[in-house]
């Protein structure tokens, strides 16, 4: 089958990749730093450690989401962390509030171990459960007929 071409004679123009070294002599410019903006106007930095600090729950509030992503902000003037979550159109979620206070004691083992055990069955009481439910629906079949008759 022959090749039609879709533009008549025109031939399409494909530019394809630029040149890079035309581009070069601008790369090598230097860049100038934008002027610092006051502190109140730029968003809350990230510190090394990872950890977004907000001032009060406004703060948070105005704390840009991108979207399909959460965010743990925490409170610098309560105690008190926040999580703000965005929808996959950006659109974002209710703020989540979480108050937080320092455990004066570390739980131990044994206090762990304390825990009550009677919500659940052991074993042997498991079978003898068992064992009685099978009692019960098991029918003679002697008692069936004369139960009929």
């Amino acid at each position: 089958m022959p090749y039609i071409n879709p533009y008549g004679m025109y031939q399409p123009m494909y530019q394809g990749i630029p040149n890079m070294q035309q581009y070069q002599p601008t790369m090598q410019q230097p860049t100038q730093q934008p002027a610092q903006q006051p502190a109140q106007q730029m968003p809350p930095q990230q510190g090394n450690n990872g950890i977004i600090w907000v001032q009060g729950e406004e703060g948070a509030k105005a704390y840009m989401v991108a979207p399909g992503n959460s965010v743990f902000l925490m409170d610098s003037e309560a105690s008190v962390f926040y999580i703000k979550s965005s929808d996959a159109s950006g659109m974002p979620m209710p703020l989540r509030i979480f108050d937080y206070t320092e455990r004066t004691s570390a739980r131990t083992p044994a206090q762990v171990a304390q825990m009550p055990q009677e919500e659940y069955v052991t074993r042997q009481e498991f079978n003898a459960l068992a064992a009685r439910l099978d009692a019960m629906t098991r029918t003679d079949p002697v008692k069936e007929e004369t139960d009929n008759a």
